[in-house]
C-alpha cells in the first residue's frame, strides 16, 4: 500500500544546487517503485540557530507516494550524510503540510494583524 508523504531537507548551505540534486536522486532511488510527484527547491535561508556550525541552509521540499516499509531506510540514509544538517519526514494527508509564509506564496493571503488592532483599541 502506497502513502503520500512529504520530507523537508537542510543541506549545507556550500552545497551547489547540482549537488543537491544528485544527493535527491541517490536519497530517491531508495524509495524503490516511488513516485516523486513534487520537489521544490527554497533555496538558501538563514537558520534560527546554528546546525554543525551553519548558520544557513539549503531548503528542499519533496513530495512523494511509497511504500511505508521504504521510509525507515531512506531516514537512515538522511540521518547518515553529513549534507543533511536537518530532515524532516511527515505523511501528507490533503494539502502540503508546508506553511504559505514558508513556501513564499502568502502575497494572497489576507493579513487581518490590522483589522484585529483595530478591533483592540475599540
Amino acid at each position: 500500500m502506497m502513502r503520500e508523504y512529504e520530507t523537508v531537507y537542510i543541506f549545507q548551505s556550500t552545497l551547489e544546487p547540482e549537488e543537491i540534486d544528485g544527493k535527491l536522486e541517490t536519497f530517491h532511488g531508495l524509495l524503490a517503485d516511488a513516485e516523486i510527484t513534487a520537489v521544490e527547491h527554497w533555496g538558501r535561508r538563514q537558520l534560527a540557530y546554528e546546525l554543525a556550525g551553519q548558520s544557513a541552509g539549503y531548503y528542499v521540499v519533496a513530495q512523494f507516494q511509497a511504500d511505508p516499509a521504504r521510509i525507515k531506510p531512506f531516514e537512515n540514509a538522511l540521518k547518515m550524510d553529513e549534507a543533511v544538517l536537518r530532515h524532516l519526514v511527515v505523511i501528507s494527508e490533503g494539502e502540503s503540510a508546508v506553511p504559505p509564509s514558508l513556501r513564499g506564496d502568502d502575497e494572497d493571503e489576507d493579513d487581518d494583524r490590522e483589522d484585529r488592532d483595530e478591533d483592540e483599541e475599540d
